[in-house]
């Protein structure tokens, strides 16, 4: 059996679309999946609970993606364990192949994102072209919204701590050969559909990073190579200096409002409504 944790808050609008995308196909008592409702105002727990018995649906007042994370670890039956976000989609086949993949060595794992760009403004899928370009779009852990950890590699830490960036987290505790980012499977990521609305999911991904660094300085040996040689390349050619430039534009505007909100010491999640008006 095979045990998935969904946090969600307020994801009535789509738990059903992740939810029967994962379950399609999926033998009887194949998975453990675990939805745990957060702070949710909405009919999330309602929905989820419509796809019983396979589902279990756990509530808690606490609108805290690492309370329901920790809260999903202590119910969970088994490993391997996959962590999925309640707004990305992922098949039974990838699920089976992660699980293999765990089975073999490799003590994190995660499928490749592929951006759903459906009634995305132009400015984003620009921005979207350009990225694809970077070796940051080729990571699994921390863009794909779904990872996997094998019991040896859950092992490797204690609770999620109090953080943002509960992806980078756990991808930084393993060195680049005990993760994978496994090429030939995707998850289904709904990019913002506005300027606006991705400029603030950078902007807490830029908050994520520099509050880990801040906090846990040590895990960052394990970090990846940035994107900067790629982007000086790009910079070479002019058919690429519109994408590059929304590209810079956004991330750059991300930047000065994490490192704002740093120093308030506030930080208030934006949830992106935008990639969620439809299911």
């Amino acid at each position: 059996m095979i045990s998935i944790i969904i946090p969600a808050h307020n994801e009535g609008s789509v738990i059903a679309r992740t939810l029967g995308s994962v379950l399609r196909g999926a033998d009887q008592d194949e998975l453990d999946v675990i939805v745990v409702c957060n702070g949710c105002s909405d009919d999330t727990a309602s929905v989820a609970s419509k796809f019983s018995p396979t589902v279990r649906v756990l509530e808690t007042s606490t609108a805290s993606k690492i309370a329901a994370l920790n809260l999903g670890d202590q119910a969970a039956r088994s490993f391997p364990r996959i962590y999925l976000d309640a707004d990305v989609t992922i098949t039974i086949d990838t699920v089976r192949a992660i699980s293999e993949r765990l089975q073999n060595g490799v003590l994190l794992a995660a499928p490749t994102p592929a951006f759903d760009l459906n009634g995305c403004s132009w400015p984003v899928r620009a921005y979207y072209a350009l990225r694809a370009r970077l070796p940051s779009a080729r990571q699994g852990v921390g863009g794909s919204g779904v990872y996997a950890l094998s019991e040896q590699g859950r092992a490797r830490f204690g609770a999620f701590p109090d953080v943002v960036a509960d992806d980078t987290y756990v991808r930084l505790q393993f060195a680049p050969s005990e993760r994978e980012t496994i090429r030939s499977l995707t998850s289904t990521v709904y990019a913002p559909r506005t300027v606006r609305h991705l400029t603030q999911v950078r902007t807490r991904t830029y908050y994520g990073t520099k509050e880990l660094q801040r906090r846990f300085p040590g895990i960052f040996r394990n970090s990846d190579s940035a994107n900067h040689q790629t982007l000086l390349g790009l910079a070479a050619n002019p058919r690429h200096w519109l994408g590059l430039s929304i590209y810079l534009w956004v991330n750059a505007v991300a930047r000065f409002r994490a490192h704002a909100a740093l120093r308030r010491k506030a930080f208030q999640w934006h949830h992106d409504q935008s990639s969620r008006s439809a299911s």
